[in-house]
Order: structure tokens, then C-alpha cells, then sequence
């Protein structure tokens, strides 16, 4: 299960979501401000 972490925002303007699990993984996922599909995720 994810936990939201927070969120922010790039400074070329892309909305940042943090995000980590109980196992103590971080993910990141990054929206494109343009409407588009967001970027696949990162971490492990």
C-alpha cells in the first residue's frame, strides 16, 4: 500500500507526487501540467 508523501511542483511546471509504501520504498510520479498522461512511476 502507498502513502501519500506529499506533493509539489517542478520547476519547469510538472506536478510531483511522493509517495512511499510500509516496506519503506519512496516512489515518485510526475504529471505533466499539459493534461497528458503522467510519467510511469519510479523507485525499486
Amino acid at each position: 500500500m502507498r502513502l501519500s508523501q506529499g506533493l509539489s511542483v517542478s520547476e519547469d511546471g510538472k506536478l510531483i507526487e511522493h509517495s512511499r509504501c510500509g516496506c519503506g520504498a519512496a516512489f515518485t510520479k510526475v504529471f505533466d501540467a499539459d493534461g497528458g498522461e503522467p510519467d510511469p512511476p519510479t523507485g525499486p
